[in-house]
């Protein structure tokens, strides 16, 4: 139980740290400060949440990379299906705390939303763009925390976190950058309108990444 309540924690810090800061800034594709910060701020959550509970979990908070890692062989189906259950009680709860903050602040402070994503040049464009960025970040992470690479397993953490922090610096102008079905749940949920209705997108997305990353991984490393 421990693992799984290690991801729920994870997820729920890394959605309330890179959503809040997004929220924060007032992310806007076309503001590069904004867009730097947000980016930031979901790399170093990730980098943070890996070296915390990397030990007890493998700190996935993400359902795509437990896919990825489900195809590999490395996590059993169960752990599968209860890790990404937890995943999203983390990004739910994490959205529900920050909307409520949010719901405080006076309208006229220009505060608004909760970092939902939303297709920004329509839902195909959308896709694609999660796809191939689900399939970096998962192969990546597979690569970076598999046992044929115990010379940089160490520096695992940092590996993933800057490469998330490069994904949403290229994905937060086309998508707001998702690659993660649990952190986008979570804002859609409270935002409702359109990230609602285009959350298909970054759950669908992300899992054919997650399994495309699966199957390359097979073929160039290891399974474990």
């Amino acid at each position: 139980m421990k693992k799984y309540l290690a991801e729920m924690l994870g997820t729920f810090v890394f959605t309330f740290l890179g959503c809040g800061t997004a929220v924060a800034l007032g992310c806007n594709d076309t503001d590069v400060a904004s867009v730097v910060g947000t980016a930031l701020a979901f790399g170093v959550a990730l980098v943070a949440m890996v070296y915390t509970i990397g030990g007890i979990s493998g700190c996935h908070i993400n359902p795509a990379v437990s896919l990825g890692y489900f195809l590999c062989g490395r996590i059993k189906a169960k752990d599968f299906g209860l890790y990404v259950l937890f995943q999203v009680l983390g990004a739910v709860l994490a959205s529900a705390v920050l909307a409520g903050i949010l719901f405080s602040v006076e309208p006229t402070d220009a505060i608004v939303g909760t970092g939902a994503n939303t297709c920004k040049y329509g839902v195909n464009n959308g896709l694609i763009v999660e796809i191939v960025l689900t399939t970096i970040f998962v192969i990546v992470f597979l690569g970076a925390t598999s046992k044929s690479n115990e010379g940089t397993t160490p520096m695992a953490g940092l590996a993933i976190g800057l490469t998330l922090l490069l994904i949403y610096l290229v994905g937060i102008r086309f998508t707001g950058a998702s690659v993660n079905p649990a952190r986008s749940i979570g804002p859609a949920i409270f935002e409702g309108s359109k990230a609602l209705n285009e959350l298909w997108v970054f759950i669908v997305g992300p899992l054919i990444g997650g399994a495309i990353a699966s199957a390359i991984w097979k073929g160039i490393g290891s399974k474990v």
